[in-house]
């Protein structure tokens, strides 16, 4: 089962996949899992890149879905869109400090000769991405839980004064 990652900056999510059951569920499906695959990992690294102000993650994950559904048609567009969804992964990689990456070139080449190793191998990088995440999001509650100085005043003033109602039942038994 796949864990759900908040994307940083927005209501967005992104998932950390099996690499194993990306290949699998692409096999048993015929390919059909491949392309909702495709556009959800596009979708997300577009996400990632809106949160911080870039457009190096891809501005389009539905124009990446075209091209390798019906811009095989035209031959070119599959092997555009590989090849640049990659270097998204590197960028995406780079932004959130996961580390390098995975040539696109490379990335490119294992696609069109050993399709299966290419996508295991671009899901494990992407996971590496979305834990890398999931650390940032995990350090901000600890910012949050300071409290401004006008936020803590009332709260410091809140316990003094229920205190006192139980101080004056007190010292209506002692005047007794």
């Amino acid at each position: 089962m796949a864990e759900l990652v908040a994307i940083n900056g927005t209501p967005a999510t992104a998932k950390i996949r099996n690499p194993l059951g990306v290949i699998g569920l692409t096999f048993i499906t015929l390919g059909v899992y491949y392309i909702f695959w495709y556009y959800f990992v596009n979708r997300e690294m577009k996400d990632l890149g809106e949160s911080r102000g870039t457009d190096e993650c891809g501005d389009s994950p539905g124009t990446s879905v075209v091209a390798i559904t019906f811009g095989a048609f035209i031959i070119v567009p599959p092997f555009v869109s590989h090849y640049n969804a990659f270097k998204r992964m590197n960028a995406a990689s780079r932004l959130t400090g996961a580390g390098d990456g995975f040539d696109a070139g490379l990335g490119l080449l294992l696609w069109i000769f050993l399709s299966p190793v290419a996508v295991y191998l671009f899901q494990m990088n992407l996971n590496k991405v979305w834990e890398a995440q999931r650390g940032a999001v995990a350090v901000a509650p600890v910012a949050a839980i300071a409290t401004p100085p006008e936020a803590a005043a009332p709260a410091a003033a809140e316990p003094a004064a229920a205190s006192e109602p139980a101080s004056e039942p007190a010292s209506d038994e002692t005047q007794s």
